[in-house]
């Protein structure tokens, strides 16, 4: 199996204050190194933490993904209990400074790549990888590989500083990575003595799927008035792979070539489209509070069970999403629909210190599939946090949590995996909590 089909069942929660985002991290650190027309500028974080209620590979298939219905079932014997973890991040980013161009015109490039305890996160798919052209008047033009804004904004600052980053950022049906993409930003407008950022993002998708081709739009607003910041994204996506990981790259529709049938004929597997939008609001109360919120709205078309691939001593089968079954010749895909909230605050109650508390809900789905795959279930996270910064650019923190599912079974259609984001498998076990300490360095 393809890497790209192998969603992480457990994604453990971003809690330092001071992580920065992907574009943060890049353009702003007290410790960049500057090497001719090159900045080298990123972060390093490590975390360890004690999760209850955790299962190690529970499922009969460990690894498989959630929507095969062959990875539905427990396997006989397993335990679980309290269990320790352990996470390591890194990713540096390697960026040219801004070139001149004349009458107006800059240009700049930039290249990152993330590692996760000491491994590419997401096998052959880039962070960045892209180039800026901009003007002040006319506005930018980004090309190459980057993450969305969907993905990016909801895990910094909306999921990171409340502690909620991938249970936020990396749930939903939405995608998180581009690899070959186009993206057009407006100048900044001037509306109601506000500032006002708009950006339109197009990806093609892997140029080598010709019938189910890929294609990809984000419309992005951003909006500044005094102490209140609102970001708006609406984003669809054909012919990618059918997920609810909001941190997903967007590729095609499966990966898994070469698309045979029995005969030896390319095999066609049915499209898929999905799409969210999403609201999302801070608002500095006073010089020591924010408040954050989020609304989202998620749409899935579902994807039909189909062979991929009869040469192996194994079928391979495509990433099928909400089906009633996997019979060839009567198995369906049913659309489905949620809305999931977020809610947090940050309290700074001394210089260098500051609690935090963040909350995520994942409804319940509405969709006409007979065989239950998760829509009637739901989750509700909670997260309380300390940070303290030692020096400019290293923090240490503290962070704890409890997550509850509305029901023992599958999970929400948001969530990638019945185990993701903390670890508790909604098939064991009803309720979980955790608790850490962690640290963060940026340079």
């Amino acid at each position: 199996m393809n890497n790209l089909n192998k969603i992480p069942q457990s994604l453990r929660q971003n809690s330092a204050y001071w992580l920065l985002g992907l574009s943060m991290a890049a353009s702003q650190s007290a410790f960049a190194i500057d090497f001719g027309p090159f900045t080298l500028t990123g972060f390093a974080k490590a975390e360890i933490s004690r999760t209850s209620n955790q299962c190690a590979d529970c499922q009969s298939i460990a690894g498989e993904v959630r929507h095969r219905p062959w990875a539905d079932a427990i396997a006989e014997g397993k335990r679980y209990g309290t269990a320790q973890g352990t996470v390591t991040l890194f990713q540096p980013y390697l960026g040219t400074k801004e070139f001149d161009l004349g009458q107006g015109f800059k240009a700049k490039g930039l290249l990152s790549q993330r590692l996760r305890d000491g491994e590419t996160d997401i096998k052959g798919v880039m962070y960045e990888k892209n180039v800026t052209l901009s003007h002040e008047n006319y506005g930018s033009i980004q090309i190459g590989a980057f993450p969305t804004r969907s993905w990016s904004v909801a895990d910094y600052p909306y999921g990171t500083n409340i502690g909620i980053a991938d249970s936020w950022g990396s749930s939903g049906a939405g995608y998180g990575l581009l690899q070959r993409a186009v993206r057009v930003g407006l100048p900044l407008m001037d509306v109601a003595n506000g500032d006002l950022h708009i950006e339109l993002t197009h990806d093609a998708g892997d140029a080598n799927y010709k019938v189910r081709k890929p294609e990809f739009f984000e419309l992005y607003a951003k909006y500044v008035k005094g102490p209140l910041t609102l970001d708006a994204i609406a984003q669809s996506g054909t012919n990618g792979q059918a997920v609810a990981w909001g941190h997903a790259p967007f590729v095609a529709a499966t990966t898994t070539a070469p698309f045979l049938d029995q005969s030896g004929k390319p095999l066609l597997v049915d499209g898929n489209k999905q799409s969210i939008v999403m609201l999302m609001a801070r608002y500095q109360l006073n010089t020591k509070t924010d408040l954050y919120g989020g609304i989202r709205h998620n749409r899935w078309s579902g994807a039909k069970a189909v062979v991929t691939d009869y040469v192996h001593p194994n079928a391979l089968w495509n990433d099928m999403f909400n089906v009633d079954g996997v019979d060839a010749a009567t198995n369906k895909a049913y659309s489905a629909s949620s809305t999931d909230i977020s809610l947090g605050a940050v309290y700074r109650f001394a210089p260098k210190w500051n609690v935090n508390t963040g909350m995520v809900y994942l409804g319940k789905a509405s969709t006409k599939n007979p065989v239950d795959r998760g829509q009637s279930n739901t989750m509700l996270l909670n997260t309380l946090g300390v940070g303290y910064e030692v020096q400019p650019g290293f923090a240490v923190y503290g962070f704890a949590g409890v997550v509850n599912f509305g029901k023992k079974g599958f999970a929400p259609l948001s969530m990638p995996g019945h185990a993701a984001f903390t670890g508790v498998d909604s098939r064991v076990a009803k309720s979980g909590n955790w608790g850490g300490l962690g640290w963060v360095f940026t340079y």
